[in-house]
């Protein structure tokens, strides 16, 4: 397990800007579980962390100096800034979005943000959502997860989310309307998921992998689809977690279990917002904030999302806006 102690402060002045160049103050910190992936030294998506430098996150912040023709101080920014008060960019480089929309800030990093967008093109592209399907979403109660069952029912499909204790299964039905939750704290996943979706899954939506991604398995209609989009109960192991034991059921049942990562509809991200915020508008679709706040809290913030202390999104909030 990460601890605070892998990490340490590192101060230093800000520096001038040299023209073209941006400087940008920290308002909000993202926290995603695939920062942890980032701490290993084993090939990923992207290179690994390198010891010593900045720990990289997504981050919202505003401009507080411009020597670029592209931004003004003043505005509102979306970019891998990390774990600093500061950064700096250079305004040619695709380093940084504006945040034009009217929603709070913080909706930016959460259901308008990558994980929305993660739940967004998971479920649509990926899983081929329609409202005829049966879906069961892991991870419910966390970003992403929150954001892929609203989106299930939007779309007007039956959803079962699975998320650990009961004060998240009655949140996920209360207020996400879920139409069941399962506590895999306390209860039998694979005999729940056979109780809930007594017809089959028709979709099944992977945060966690590990032994509720073998329960996913077993329970699979046949034809049906499952969109790896994490598997956070193994990010901090010593050792690797075996696969699933049941991986043939993939064959006898004809299911398509595909891995994907959001980037690849970079350029549909527009669109997907501006749906989004229509569904935001009518009051369909909620952003879900858990915000810690004091630069000195990072570290043990971004321990939050691996004990399940939040529910949404995850960040931390360094600054108010000027």
């Amino acid at each position: 397990m990460v601890a605070p102690s892998d990490f340490e402060y590192h101060e230093e002045p800000v520096p001038s800007l040299k023209d073209g160049e941006v400087l940008v103050r920290t308002l909000y910190v993202s926290f995603d579980p695939a920062m942890r992936a980032f701490l290993n030294d084993r090939p990923s998506y992207v290179a690994p962390q390198k010891v010593g430098e900045v720990m990289r996150a997504g981050a919202i912040g505003q401009v507080v100096e411009s020597r670029s023709a592209a931004f003004a101080a003043g505005e509102f920014v979306q970019g891998g800034f990390g774990w600093q008060d500061y950064s700096q960019f250079d305004g040619a480089q695709p380093a940084a979005t504006k945040i034009s929309g009217s929603q709070p800030l913080p909706t930016y990093l959460g259901a308008l943000g990558g994980t929305g967008l993660t739940a967004y093109f998971g479920l649509l592209e990926v899983g081929k959502l329609t409202a005829a399907d049966t879906v069961v979403v892991s991870g419910a109660a966390g970003a992403t997860g929150s954001s892929a069952v609203q989106i299930a029912k939007i779309k007007g499909a039956r959803t079962i989310g699975i998320a650990g204790g009961a004060k998240k299964c009655r949140w996920l039905t209360a207020e996400l309307g879920a139409d069941a939750a399962i506590d895999y704290k306390s209860e039998d996943v694979a005999a729940r998921l056979a109780h809930h979706c007594p017809q089959g899954i028709d979709l099944y939506f992977d945060n966690v992998g590990g032994t509720i991604l073998e329960a996913a398995i077993g329970n699979m209609k046949s034809k049906g689809r499952i969109a790896l989009c994490g598997m956070i109960s193994g990010y901090n192991d010593d050792q690797p977690q075996p696969g699933p034991s049941n991986l043939f059921q993939l064959i006898a049942r004809q299911v398509r279990m595909e891995g994907f990562l959001v980037f690849e509809w970079l350029a549909r991200f527009d669109e997907a917002r501006r749906e989004m915020e229509e569904w935001m508008a009518s009051g369909q679709l909620r952003s879900f904030e858990d915000i810690q706040e004091g630069f000195e809290n990072i570290p043990k913030t971004f321990m939050r999302i691996f004990a399940g202390d939040n529910v949404g999104k995850q960040m931390l909030k360094i600054a108010d806006p000027v």
